[in-house]
Order: C-alpha cells, then structure tokens, then sequence
C-alpha cells in the first residue's frame, strides 16, 4: 500500500514471507523529496522494537530522546527504544531526494539475526556496517540502497532480496526462543496490567522474567508494560488524529494526569503540545502500516499474527 503524507512523500509497506513472520514485523519503503519552499521535513517516532534501515547517503539525521540530531548511517541498527526519536530529513539550504528501506524485528527476530543483547543496544543506533554484530545482515545495506543511487528497482525484487537473505539466517540458534515469544504474545496482551501478571501469563519467575526482559526486549519489564499501554493510545490518535487525548486513554490509565506523565516519558512533549506538530510522514505511515499488518504501530505487532 502507498500512502502520501505530502506531496513529495511516499511509504509503502509490505509482509515478510511466512516462515519469517515469527521474527519480522514488516517491511517499510520510504522516498521523499524536499522541495525549495520546503526543504526540511520533521517528524518524530514513537517508541518501538529494533529496525533495520538501509538509508540514502545525507538524506536524514536523527537523535533519539533529547539528543542532537547526527547523520544517519547507511546501514543504521536501531535497537528497541522508550523514547520518540526525532528525525529529519533534509536540511535548511539543500533540497534532497532519497528514501530508506526499514526492516522492523520483533524480540524474537532480533534474537535470532543478532545474537546481541537487546539492552546494549537500547535507545541507541549503531552503524550495522561498523558493528560486528550486525555482520551477517550488512550485504543487506548496499544491495537495497542500489534503488537510491539511480538503479532501477523493482518493488516485490526488494522485498523477495530481503526474505532470502533473512531465511539464510534462521538456522542460527537461541536460547529461550519459546519464552521470548510467550512473553511478546503476553506484552500485547491488554489485560496484562502489571510484571505479577505478565510472570504469571508466561509462568516464569520474576527474577527470570526480568532478566530475559533486558537480554531480548532491551528494557525491564515495568516499563515495556507501560511503554504498550501509552502506544494503544497513541496508536489511536494516529489514526485519527481528530480524536481528544481523553477518548483514547487505555483502561489501564488512573486519570488523564497519569496518561500526561507517560506522554512525557516517552515523547518528551505534552500530548498538546504532540497534537499541535505537523506530522508529514508518521500519521500516514500508521494508515499505511494498519492497513497492511493490522496495527497502526510496530510495538503493538501481534508476534502471532
């Protein structure tokens, strides 16, 4: 599906194939270009699992939480966040055409094609062509930038080149593979309110769960709870933007104070002050995405589909 958040933006989404389905959300294109009047476009990501992202060389900067913006590597690894990252695409002086092709992971994907703990790599974006342990996904990086640099490609091409390669890569083994995917199933489960319940859903202790929660998911179990529910708001929101923060508080939330708190948390801004950003790329990635993988955002992605 295309989905034009301005005029000069384009994002289409798409499955993997069934047999990585377990470990990979979807697959994202995005190309834009900026325009004379127009040379910068911002927006700001809300917290989500570990992506991949082939990216257009100088064609975006990004920071993650209150940081400066940097460069965005060619081969960027972004680990599983609980801050927005605010990124941008262009710069004030220069007009500029490219785009990225993103690889979203569930904690199970990231266990079994990085073999890394997701803590080391929490809120942060490595450069994959840099960092051994992205070693046997970098081919990926320069094959999928070959469509920026002027080389026609094919859409399904791309994503068929994605699932080979990925699929070479599932005999590597893991450890706990049924207990990170039983806590991820549990994660997006709405009625799992607390770390009790989530240990009990799982039945592990909460000693273990907290440990396999750093190692696989990248954060304590306390806070991805609490980072899934401010996402089903959010999520909400995304697609319909005309909504009041008030008619998406999850169950979960004590009053709209409590929700505030957790916007502040995880997006650094209030919600007014979210609601009143322009939003060119993010609001029609959600239509985009919802209508291709049934959620709206890729950490509320059911690992079970």
């Amino acid at each position: 599906m295309t989905a034009n958040a301005a005029n000069a933006i384009t994002i289409r989404f798409a499955l993997p194939c069934e047999a990585l389905r377990p470990y990979v959300t979807t697959y994202y294109l995005t190309q834009a270009q900026t325009s004379k009047s127009d040379p910068l476009i911002e927006d700001y990501l809300h917290p989500e699992w570990a992506n991949l992202r082939s990216i257009s060389e100088g064609w975006a900067s990004a920071a993650i939480g209150g940081g400066p913006l940097e460069p965005s590597p060619a081969f960027a690894v972004t680990g599983p966040t609980s801050q927005a990252t605010r990124f941008r695409i262009g710069d004030r002086q220069t007009q500029v055409a490219g785009g990225s092709w993103g690889i979203g992971l569930l904690p199970l994907g990231w266990a079994k094609l990085t073999g890394a703990s997701a803590h080391a790599y929490a809120d942060r974006v490595a450069d994959g062509n840099a960092d051994p342990a992205f070693d046997q996904l970098r081919a990926l990086g320069p094959e999928l930038a070959k469509r920026f640099n002027g080389e026609p490609r094919d859409f399904a091409q791309d994503i068929a080149l994605i699932d080979e390669h990925l699929t070479r890569l599932l005999d590597r083994p893991i450890s706990g593979a049924e207990a990170i995917a039983a806590v991820n199933a549990a994660l997006v489960d709405p009625d799992v309110a607390s770390a009790a319940q989530l240990a009990d859903a799982v039945g592990m202790t909460l000693r273990s769960l907290e440990r396999l929660s750093r190692r696989a998911f990248g954060f304590p179990p306390k806070l991805l709870l609490r980072r899934q529910r401010f996402l089903r708001c959010l999520s909400q929101f995304m697609l319909d933007p005309s909504l009041k923060w008030l008619n998406t508080l999850d169950t979960q939330y004590h009053d709209q104070a409590h929700f505030v708190r957790d916007f502040k948390r995880f997006m650094g801004m209030t919600p007014r002050q979210y609601a009143k950003l322009d939003k060119p790329l993010l609001i029609a990635a959600a239509q985009a995405r919802m209508a291709i993988a049934g959620e709206a955002v890729q950490g509320l992605h059911d690992p079970q589909g």
